[in-house]
């Protein structure tokens, strides 16, 4: 699954530099996670590193967005031009 971030977001900035797919970004009221780019960092790293550095804990897989471990490696593989 991709991951979202939720309206408790503080708008700290300390994910934005963590996505090593550039998926996070200012919205207009809160950080978002564009989904075609969220690969909950596999390819990359263990664990999303966005949840790691999230200090309120508002960045949870999202419920509409499901995708499997191969799903998401394609889409870094894809990404990364090695697909």
């Amino acid at each position: 699954m991709a991951l979202m971030i939720t309206d408790e977001c503080i708008n700290c900035d300390v994910c934005e530099p963590e996505c090593p797919n550039g998926a996070i970004s200012q919205g207009d009221e809160t950080y978002v996670i564009d989904p075609n780019k969220c690969t909950e960092c596999v390819g990359h790293f263990d664990e999303p590193q966005c949840q790691q550095v999230c200090p309120v804990d508002c960045i949870p897989l999202d419920p509409d967005r499901p995708e499997t471990k191969e799903q998401l490696m394609e889409k870094y593989n894809t990404l990364t031009g090695q697909g």
